[in-house]
């Protein structure tokens, strides 16, 4: 009877750490504990280091629902490009990222774009919410 006491309280603290983990992976930054602030002269002092995308330019923002479910292939139609190019696309909450092409859609480039079914399931993201991007151009 001791026994399988143990085992049932290491059973249960070990379902409560992998909970919290999974939590902390898909709920995003919000969910996530604070971290506690540096406040020595050094860590102040240090410049932000840079970041460097060599090979893709044009880095920009939108937000991405399901497009059309019956059209093949990788693709995000964004009013971000003119012209239909190669391109990658970033989850900035959890880094996910795709390789895609980018179609023209009309629309402001603050409007929203649209998502292939095949890359909403690359990214992991939901298929019935919608997705912050960050879309690469080459």
């Amino acid at each position: 009877m001791k026994y399988a006491l143990i085992v049932f309280c290491v059973l249960v603290a070990g379902c409560d750490a992998v909970r919290s983990a999974t939590d902390r992976v898909f709920s995003g930054p919000e969910a996530a504990p604070a971290a506690t602030p540096v406040t020595t002269e050094a860590a102040t002092d240090a410049p932000a280091p840079a970041v460097v995308e060599f090979g893709w330019i044009g880095a920009k923002r939108t937000i991405a629902g399901l497009g059309d479910p019956n059209t093949p292939g990788r693709w995000l139609q964004t009013p971000l490009v003119e012209v239909e190019v190669n391109g990658r696309v970033v989850v900035p909450r959890t880094g996910a990222q795709a390789y895609v092409t980018l179609v023209p859609a009309p629309g402001p480039d603050g409007g929203g774009s649209r998502l292939s079914l095949e890359v909403m399931r690359a990214l992991l993201v939901p298929f019935d919410e919608l997705v912050e991007l960050v879309v690469y151009t080459d």
